[in-house]
């Protein structure tokens, strides 16, 4: 883990809507884990989607490779949040 000056608390907000999808994300946050403080993943049957909070504690520019691997898979939006310091 890097030094606490070097890294930003982020949410990236993850929206699945192509379901085959879930593994791949699910292996990118694996490849990310030891930035990952937590996440909450809600299904939405009613929409046939899943919607994915991931907070992390992380330099910027591995905030922004997390959060664009997973925005150019097919069916999966991701943005991210970050705090301000």
């Amino acid at each position: 883990m890097e030094n606490n000056e070097d890294t930003r608390i982020a949410v990236i907000g993850i929206i699945v809507e192509d379901k085959n999808q879930a593994e791949n994300v699910n292996e990118l946050l694996h490849q990310y884990s030891q930035y990952i403080i937590g996440r909450m993943g809600l299904p939405y049957h009613k929409r046939n989607m899943s919607i994915i909070s991931v907070v992390v504690d992380a330099p910027s520019d591995t905030i922004s490779a997390l959060s664009g691997k997973l925005g150019r898979l097919q069916g999966v939006s991701s943005q991210a949040l970050y705090t301000k310091a």
